[in-house]
């Protein structure tokens, strides 16, 4: 496959609304859960460890995850990775720490962004809204998509094609993903083979 710079617009499907936040510090807990809620998303569980969140996250789905890395019974990363292996749910890592081992993690374990506290709620939104964003592109995949361990797998592939083609071509995040969607349809691909195409071209990987 030969990567050029043809683009397709198209029209993602909206951002969903639903999230659960787990944070084992009260006062930042209903901080994180009075913003969300002023900016208009439904908070559909607070939780204030992570195995009441995978708990939660499972009977529930919601559209977003917001996790403590630090929290009793079972820690965020660990949480994150349940969840996103048996949900659709996006998530964001919270943490008092700015290290790229944990970084790294994070994105091992699934999650699409992270903050380090203390944040304000001009950090935190922004966040939420391009990961929902990103959620909505990444849902596209469903149809095509056999089981959620697929999903799951799928979704870190294409994220790592995003960032390939953000890295050669010069394209934004939504411009790659359009990128990888529109030689999927017209080399009746699918999404994943298109975004292992392009790692195994531009990484070797």
């Amino acid at each position: 496959m030969t990567l050029n710079d043809e683009e397709l617009e198209i029209d993602l499907a909206p951002a969903g609304q639903t999230i659960l936040v787990a944070e084992d510090e009260a006062l930042i807990r209903m901080d994180i859960v009075e913003t969300l809620v002023s900016a208009g998303y439904e908070v559909v569980a607070e939780c204030a460890d992570g195995e009441e969140a995978v708990e939660k996250a499972l009977e529930l789905d919601p559209d977003l995850c917001i996790l403590d890395v630090k929290m009793p019974k079972m820690d965020g990363l660990s949480a994150a990775e349940k969840i996103m292996s048996e949900t659709s749910a996006a998530v964001i890592m919270l943490t008092a720490f700015s290290q790229d081992e944990l970084v790294s993690r994070a994105a091992d374990a699934g999650a699409m962004a992270y903050l380090v506290k203390p944040f304000t709620p001009n950090d935190l939104l922004p966040q939420v809204r391009v990961v929902l964003s990103r959620q909505a592109e990444m849902l596209s995949l469903e149809d095509e998509i056999a089981s959620l361990t697929e999903r799951f797998e799928t979704r870190k592939r294409v994220d790592r094609a995003k960032g390939l083609l953000m890295e050669q071509m010069g394209l934004t995040e939504p411009e790659a993903f359009r990128w990888i969607q529109k030689t999927s349809m017209n080399r009746r691909l699918s999404m994943r083979e298109v975004a292992d195409a392009v790692i195994e071209q531009v990484s070797g990987k």
